[in-house]
Order: C-alpha cells, then structure tokens, then sequence
C-alpha cells in the first residue's frame, strides 16, 4: 500500500492516523511469512488506537451517524484480532489476505465514513468544510496531456500560450 495524498481530509489527527496506518499496513506486505507476527502485532494496536480515537471523536462531537462508522470499526478489529490468533497458530495465508482486504477497504471508509466525520467536526468547530491542498501525481496529469481537446488544439497549430488565453 502506498500513500495518496486522497486519503487526505483536512483534519490533522485523522491524516496522521491516516498516515500511519498506510505505512504499518506496507510494513506488513513487505516483511517475510517467517517474520509476520511483529509487524502484524503493530498494526493490530495501530488499528485499535485509530479506531479508538476515530471513535471519541464521533461520540464527543455527537456525530449524527456515528454507531454505523463505530460498528464497521468493531468489525475489522474482530476480524484482525481473530487473524492475530491465527496468525500465531501459523496461518500466514488468513493474515495476508486480510492486510489485502484492508488494502481495498481503506480507500473507500476514508472517503466516504471518515470524510463525513472531519467535514462535521469542521463544520461544528469552524463553521465548513476542510480544506485540503493535495499534489497531482504524474498519473493524473498525464490523462489531462492527452485529452482531445489539448490534442486537437496542438494539431489545429495553436501555441500553448494562445490556449491558456483562450480558456
């Protein structure tokens, strides 16, 4: 797993947890079988801060919808605590396909339950929503180069200059 400047939200707290639970989740795909257990251990008691601090937030700021985003934190620490068990009994196949698991469940909770949580607190503290500056990555310029209209536009002769005035 490699950190995106998308799992950003505005909220400083969140982003670090953020943060670091991508960097225990790649510690873990890239350490060996035979080593497993240490890492998988770090991100067993990652997970349970950042769910714990996720979930005072939503019951200190009364956030409207909080038992579902609680909830799904209660489910994925009782699947990576029940991995951990297995884990010890040797099952390193149960741990690596929950860490894959984790890996596309992430994107999606951050996104969508977690932004909805740093919007309320930052709408109950600051009156909006947060803002959050990210970096483009060369993978989303490139589309943007190659789109029909800059193709075209650079066919029909007109300079990048003449463009940026036209638009």
């Amino acid at each position: 797993m490699i950190w995106e400047d998308d799992y950003l939200l505005g909220n400083p707290e969140i982003d670090e947890l953020h943060e670091e639970f991508v960097a225990m989740v790649r510690a873990v795909q890239e350490t060996p079988d035979e080593a497993l257990q240490g890492p998988y251990m770090a991100l067993l008691d990652h997970l349970i801060r950042h769910f714990g601090a996720e979930d005072r937030m939503m019951v200190e700021t009364e956030f409207p919808p909080r038992q579902c985003h609680i909830d799904e934190h209660a489910a994925v620490l009782s699947s990576a605590r029940e991995v951990q068990i297995q884990l010890s009994l040797g099952n390193v196949v149960l741990c690596r396909s929950l860490v894959a698991e984790l890996v596309k469940w992430f994107p999606k909770h951050a996104q969508h339950l977690d932004s909805a949580l740093v919007h309320w607190i930052s709408k109950n503290r600051l009156g909006g929503k947060p803002l959050v500056f990210k970096r483009f990555a060369c993978s989303e310029i490139r589309p943007l180069l190659n789109s029909e209209w800059v193709v075209s536009r650079s066919r029909a002769g007109v300079s990048p200059a003449q463009r940026r005035l036209e638009s």
